[in-house]
């Protein structure tokens, strides 16, 4: 009865991860598909334990019951702004698993066949980068490490002998049975220090990417230990996990115009808000208004875009920018989101926080669709977003940005821009839409500007 129920649990399980997936595709069925997809999870977790014959169902559960709630602890105190530190964190513990995994199932004893050696070598390969590197990502987000690339002369040739290491130690292993446990420590060791160099040159204004590529990796690495445990759940879910995350990527990638490998090796982008080298041009000059002197030019407007970036995360402006909304709409006035896919520090980012204010749905749209718009839009309002919508991209070839597809806020009859000072952006370049003669400056914090604005309109 066992070797039939045993399956059904898996194919079930396995329906609810594709199914939650789909949901997670849209932002309207996120919150269901989450919840679907941690149903498929319960159900592989009891579909394993009875697999296995696991007695001792009274530790399983206290481990379940602490690790939920420290994950529901995180998640209902950790703010927005550090949403992407705590999604690296939950890849770099997924690749934690993988690799622990692996670990116990090689020091369980026995003899290996080396395809099986392979696997788990895989295994502890992808686990490994996937937790060095995560924890590489979450320091340099968190501001502990600096942001900007961190590299070394000859840092790739390194890197690939790093690489070559570890195949002559697991094929040394396998060919040599008695130095198996010494190459496997050198494979841990190694692959550990891969992910960490792997991250370290990786700019700023790459984070997003990289944070779906580690998504990709921690898939990838619980599949290949699937195949060492030989587990389906694990397979199948390391799979959808591994291949959305690599789609996610190369979404990713378009929105800034650049290759996978260009983002892995170019060395872009600066989290570092230091100006003290940013050339400006002391012929340039800006309009700077108050928000009171605004209120005319929102109140004849017949559409308003509002541009969302990593600032109003920053100043928690998401519920007030949803107040100003109604407000204008109250008065008869047609108000978008344009949301760029790289847009904040992670992907979604702004999708995510517009739902926290429980923004419609129906009131965001991406590049693509919004970029059209633009030219018939009377104010579109910015706050927070630069590299996103510098019309440099569009022209200067120069610039590290050049071909990055933007949002074509400057095409607008009025721009105004939300921000606390003339900081460069991610990319640390300055924005030639600041100086544009439809732009107008309004400079501190988000959240307080928009208030002033709402209470003017009131």
């Amino acid at each position: 009865m066992q070797d039939l129920v045993i399956p059904i649990i898996y194919l079930f399980s396995a329906v609810f991860f594709i199914l939650g997936l789909r949901q997670l595709s849209h932002p309207r069925t996120a919150l269901k598909g989450n919840s679907t997809a941690s149903i498929g999870m319960l159900l592989a977790i009891v579909a394993t334990l009875l697999n296995n014959q696991i007695l001792d169902f009274q530790s399983i559960f206290i481990a379940i019951l602490i690790g939920s709630s420290i994950g529901a602890i995180l998640a209902k105190r950790v703010e927005m702004t550090s949403m992407p530190q705590l999604v690296a964190l939950f890849n770099g513990f997924g690749g934690a698993a993988s690799l622990l995994v692996a670990t116990a199932e090689f020091y369980r004893g026995g003899q290996f066949p080396a395809f099986i050696f392979l696997i788990i070598t895989l295994s502890v390969l992808i686990g490994s980068v996937t937790f060095s590197g995560s924890f590489i990502a979450f320091l340099k987000l968190q501001g502990i490490m600096r942001g900007s690339p961190i590299q070394f002369k000859g840092q790739h040739a390194f890197n690939g002998l790093l690489v070559l290491l570890i195949i002559f130690s697991s094929l040394y292993g396998v060919l040599d049975p008695s130095q198996l446990s010494s190459m496997f420590l050198i494979i841990i060791g190694v692959s550990l220090l891969l992910g960490i160099l792997f991250v370290l040159p990786i700019g700023g204004a790459d984070m997003p990417v990289v944070i779906s590529l580690l998504n990709s990796f921690s898939g990838l690495a619980a599949c290949a230990t699937g195949f060492v445990i030989q587990n389906d759940a694990l397979i199948i879910s390391g799979s959808l996990v591994g291949a959305s995350g690599i789609i996610l990527t190369d979404i990713m990638c378009k929105g800034m115009n650049r290759t996978i490998w260009n983002v892995l090796f170019a060395g872009v982008g600066a989290t570092d808000t230091n100006t003290d080298n940013l050339q400006v041009d002391p012929m340039k000059s800006i309009k700077s208004y108050e928000p009171e002197d605004t209120v005319v030019i929102f109140e004849n407007a017949k559409q308003v875009v509002i541009v969302p970036g990593y600032g109003l995360a920053v100043a928690q402006a998401q519920h007030m920018v949803h107040e100003l909304q109604k407000l204008l709409e109250g008065k008869g006035v047609v108000v978008k989101y344009a949301i760029h896919p790289v847009a904040g520090r992670m992907p979604g980012h702004m999708n995510v926080l517009l739902a926290e204010a429980n923004i419609p749905y129906d009131s965001l749209y991406d590049l693509d669709q919004i970029n059209p718009e633009f030219e018939e839009t009377d104010v579109t309002l910015v706050i927070g977003a630069n590299d996103v919508v510098n019309p440099a991209a569009r022209h200067d070839t120069n610039s590290p940005i050049f071909g990055m597809p933007i949002l074509d806020v400057d095409k607008s009859q009025t721009v105004f821009v939300l921000k606390r000072s003339m900081n460069p952006g991610f990319a640390g370049i300055e924005n030639e839409l600041f100086y544009k003669d439809n732009t107008i400056m309004i400079f501190g914090d988000a959240k307080d500007t928009v208030s002033k604005l709402v209470s003017e309109l009131k």
